[in-house]
């Protein structure tokens, strides 16, 4: 079943997201081929969506419908975000970068949990809903852009500024799948309460290097998609806010993790870092 749900979600995924390659396509093409794309690709970002979800409702429902239309809306967006980043004027394109980066943060949370911890596999594993905070933050980030690009469009050109925060978000992208693939059925979006059977403690790969390399990978990537975006003041409140978040969630897990592991992990964080700057944990 997690498989099923893995190659589904990945084939809506990839069959919303098939527009993208015309991004590509179009680099080898001649110019007025290039006009032709950015002149219609809102009709074909619309059509395609309109298609895609109609045969889904076609095939599927239920649970498995809910996932497809998650993957394909994803998709969607990871296309969109590959036009805009490649057609679109300078001051656009790190919208566009910022689109495919929160297309595949949003749909990798799925897909990994779907293949190493199918267990806990439900629809919020898209994590698209993750709070209200969240999807505050993410809304005040589209203002920001969107008066400051308006207002200041050549701040949004600022290029060295952008590619360090793409790096960052593929650092922390990299890190926190690391993390769950490494912690397999012991990594739960949900911090635990109580020790289920063969919860084990996770001290190998990443874990050897920060005690927290999921919390770590989403810090850095939260950050760098500000530094993307070039939004100082979303930049210095998505700082301060992912800290404090991080370490009020660190300090309850560890109290868990204690409770379940005892000495185990007390030795286990005398000897590795949170790998979050000035959080030390429950100690």
């Amino acid at each position: 079943m997690a498989v099923s749900n893995a190659h589904l979600s990945l084939s809506s995924f990839l069959l919303s997201g098939c527009l993208s390659l015309l991004a590509v396509v179009s680099l080898l093409a001649d110019e007025e081929a290039v006009q032709l794309v950015r002149a219609y690709t809102p009709v074909l970002l619309l059509g395609n969506y309109v298609l895609v979800n109609l045969y889904l409702r076609l095939v599927h429902q239920g649970y498995h419908y809910q996932i497809a239309v998650r993957a394909t809306f994803l998709g969607t967006v990871f296309s969109t975000g590959c036009l805009i980043s490649v057609f679109a004027p300078l001051s656009w394109r790190p919208l566009g970068l910022y689109m495919i980066t929160m297309a595949i943060f949003h749909y990798s949370e799925f897909l990994v949990t779907a293949l190493v911890n199918a267990r806990t596999l439900s629809l919020d594993s898209f994590l698209l809903n993750h709070s209200k905070e969240y999807g505050i933050a993410a809304l005040a980030s589209w203002i920001e852009f969107f008066i400051e690009r308006w207002l200041l469009p050549e701040l949004k050109e600022f290029w060295p500024v952008v590619l360090i925060g793409v790096m960052m978000c593929a650092a922390g992208e990299v890190l926190r799948k690391a993390a769950m693939m490494t912690a397999k059925t012991n990594f739960n979006h949900i911090v635990q309460s109580v020790r289920e059977d063969g919860h084990q403690l996770v001290t190998n790969g990443v874990y050897a290097i920060c005690r927290h390399p999921s919390y770590v990978g989403w810090f850095v990537w939260s950050v760098g998609t500000q530094l993307m975006l070039c939004n100082p003041v979303c930049l210095l409140a998505y700082t301060l806010a992912s800290w404090k978040f991080f370490q009020t969630r660190v300090l309850v897990e560890e109290v868990s993790l204690l409770n379940f592991f005892g000495d185990q992990y007390y030795q286990y964080q005398q000897k590795v870092p949170t790998g979050l700057p000035f959080i030390k944990g429950y100690m």
